[in-house]
């Protein structure tokens, strides 16, 4: 498996997010192309949909965008199958929301997911409590099922989230939804993420505001990962490749 052999490497990892079909499906896959050229190790490959509350208004405008350009759950893995193609070992991870993982079945929605060639899922909507289904699935199949951790999470729910999830657990920087800051509170998410490493020996990758290589290069300091998602989705929106590139480029070196 791409993530679990990723890890065992003993790597920092730059994950890249992007929407698929934002701000047109041709441009999206052009991004993802760039992102993957430029140094992303994990891949966030966003699964466009109507609700998306954990989402800042970067990434919300992205779903919206991508909804009235007709992207289905089939231009998702047609996109998913087209990369894997180009690029066979960078890990994909499935960046969606609940509701159509449901809706489309959670059998058919994983074998879907596989045959693309995606290798996991992040489902911010869904609780580890109630994940006990699609894990059973996504363990047939051989696919993560990973869950987030906030500031907040008690120790006992970090316990929790470190069992359910597969191969690492993502991180949230702080409460709210995603969307890129100037400032992110690193003394207290260094405090919150070495109790979670006092707990659980998984690997933890730290998303949600990070879009600057100073504080990509802070993060990994305590760390396996970073995630950065609105900053590239902003660039995207405009067709600012080169930026998008060069972007990339330094956040990969901050690591």
């Amino acid at each position: 498996m791409r993530l679990k052999n990723f890890w065992r490497e003993n790597k920092k990892a730059l994950l890249s997010y992007m929407m698929v079909g934002y701000p047109d499906y041709e441009a999206s896959l052009e991004a993802f192309r760039i992102i993957l050229r430029e140094g992303t190790d994990i891949l966030e490959i966003g699964f466009p949909f109507s609700d998306p509350v954990a989402d800042g208004p970067t990434i919300q405008k992205a779903h919206e965008v991508a909804l009235k350009n007709g992207i289905k759950s089939e231009h998702v893995f047609e996109l998913s199958s087209q990369l894997r193609r180009e690029f066979p070992k960078q890990p994909f991870l499935l960046m969606t929301y609940y509701n159509p993982i449901f809706k489309i079945g959670h059998e058919r929605f994983c074998k879907r997911a596989k045959d693309s060639g995606i290798d996991g899922f992040i489902v911010p909507d869904l609780p580890p409590e109630e994940a006990d289904p699609l894990k059973e699935v996504c363990q047939y199949f051989e696919l993560s099922l990973v869950f987030l951790a906030s500031p907040t999470s008690t120790d006992k729910r970090l316990r929790l989230i470190c069992e359910k999830s597969d191969h690492m657990v993502y991180f949230v920087s702080l409460t709210g939804t995603t969307g890129a800051r100037d400032n992110i509170p690193l003394e207290r998410l260094r405090e919150r993420v070495r109790v979670y490493k006092s707990l659980c020996d998984k690997p933890v990758v730290v998303g949600f505001g990070i879009s600057k290589a100073e504080q990509v290069k802070e993060i990994s300091q305590f760390a396996e990962g970073v995630v950065v998602g609105s900053h590239l989705v902003k660039l995207c929106e405009g067709r600012n490749f080169e930026d998008l590139k060069n972007s990339v480029r330094e956040l990969k070196a901050a690591l």
